[in-house]
């Protein structure tokens, strides 16, 4: 069995400033950020590495590669092809496509061609805290150009971004909402969640932008992907699954929605007009439900319960209604299992989720991949810690955009759901920064 080795090093600044600094160093040419409950977790390279698509998992460890087909459960095969991954104490990172969901559903066919998870398990971690930070790597060369780099003080980043206007370019979404409103009236349709996409008309710098948007939001958690030929930078609002070694699961949906950062009166106003809107009590309300029935499937009796019911939750240019649903875990069930019974977010497809993927995959006529996933990290230990995929900038294929959606049931107007979306978007819209050309020196002249 592999081990890893270990270093303790003191931590010169900001972990957030720390991680980027690593994602920038050159030394890996994939990686993952996700910071947590204030730590940045780094990791960097892959000794393992899993893949699932509509058919099949495949596995690599090293050098050693297997092909496998799917089965009906797919989340447990890769549990067990994780379990197998021979270094001591690993952890994984990586994300979930919103369309793994229909690989339990009776039209797999949906899910698509593309890839629907993603994980690796990192040659190199590095989890940075706000006075220390502990780093693993396989190889002690590594380990050590590592420590050097945390060993310098970081100097904030200066960042000139390219604000994206968000308004006005919301061609087609009231009409998408005002057909999901039919669909309500006349089915057994009660919520769905529309999205829309505004691309990014030039290259952006993803570790910059990453450091610039974290300074101006309040996330549940941040990540940073450099991954299979996908970047993603974002600031979750909330958690799809949380669970601990000692077998606590929480969920944390987020439904009901209005600006902040608009001045203190102005925030505290629409504060109070969330709290005493009914549609906006009723989404979350239905939100808060479906999650207790679903954590019901894999905690043990009676153990379910909602905390914080209806507290407001300040997330960068926005603020929700939110709760945390708690549980223990079954006797039978894994963190796994907890995934596979809350994903995807309630508060990002719909009630009943069958209809709501119906409606999604009809009126947006465009898969969404990682948005409204997940990014997660997992460990040995049996823990794992699932962000719900909004608030980010992606890349893949040559293409960079944002995507943003909001919440459809029968009190909504289509005027209203745009305006929402723009309130989500600028939660990274104002903070993108372009990629710098790449710098070409010119060869000295000799003699």
């Amino acid at each position: 069995m592999l081990r890893y080795r270990s270093a303790e090093t003191e931590l010169p600044g900001d972990p957030v400033l720390l991680a980027a600094r690593l994602a920038e160093s050159g030394l890996f040419d994939q990686y993952v950020v996700y910071e947590r409950e204030g730590d940045c977790w780094f990791a960097g390279g892959a000794l393992g590495e899993i893949v699932v698509d509509r058919s099949e998992i495949r596995a690599r460890w090293l050098t050693d590669e297997t092909v496998t087909p799917l089965g009906a459960h797919p989340l447990r095969q890769v549990q067990e092809e994780l379990a197998a991954m021979d270094v001591a104490g690993w952890h994984a990172y990586g994300w979930m496509a919103f369309e793994f969901s229909h690989l339990h559903t009776d039209r797999p066919d949906r899910a698509g061609d593309d890839r629907l998870l993603h994980l690796v398990v990192p040659h190199s971690e590095v989890r940075l805290r706000q006075n220390g930070a502990r780093v693993r790597s396989t190889d002690q060369e590594t380990l050590e150009s590592l420590v050097a780099l945390l060993s310098e003080p970081t100097v904030p980043r200066t960042a000139e971004p390219r604000p994206i206007e968000v308004s006005g370019t919301g061609s087609g979404y009231p009409e998408m909402v005002s057909e999901a409103l039919e669909e309500i009236r006349t089915t057994e349709l009660q919520k769905v969640i529309l999205s829309r996409t505004l691309t990014i008309p030039f290259p952006v710098d993803f570790v910059a932008t990453y450091v610039h948007g974290r300074t101006h939001n309040t996330p549940a958690r941040s990540y940073l992907l450099n991954l299979g030929g996908r970047r993603v930078v974002g600031f979750s609002p909330e958690t799809v699954a949380e669970v601990d070694a000692d077998g606590h699961v929480v969920t944390q949906p987020l439904a009901g929605t209005r600006a902040r950062g608009l001045g203190e009166r102005e925030d505290e106003r629409l504060r109070a007009e969330l709290l005493a809107d009914p549609k906006e009590i009723s989404e979350h309300v239905l939100s808060v439900k479906l999650a207790e029935e679903e954590m019901a499937t894999v905690c043990r009796p009676g153990s379910v319960l909602v905390r914080d019911l209806l507290s407001v939750r300040q997330r960068g240019s926005v603020q929700h209604l939110g709760s945390s649903v708690h549980g223990e875990l079954a006797d039978h069930a894994s963190a796994w299992d907890v995934l596979r019974a809350v994903f995807p977010a309630v508060t990002a497809s719909g009630i009943p989720k069958g209809p709501a993927y119906d409606c999604i995959t009809r009126l947006e006529r465009e898969r969404r991949g990682i948005y409204s996933g997940a990014v997660l990290m997992a460990g040995s230990d049996g823990g794992l810690d699932a962000a719900l995929v909004l608030r980010s900038l992606f890349e893949e294929g040559g293409r960079t955009w944002l995507r943003a959606g909001a919440g459809i049931l029968s009190g909504s107007t289509p005027e209203r759901e745009l305006e929402e979306t723009c309130e989500k978007l600028r939660s990274v819209a104002p903070y993108v920064v372009p990629a710098q050309p790449a710098r070409v020196v010119a060869p000295s002249l000799q003699g």
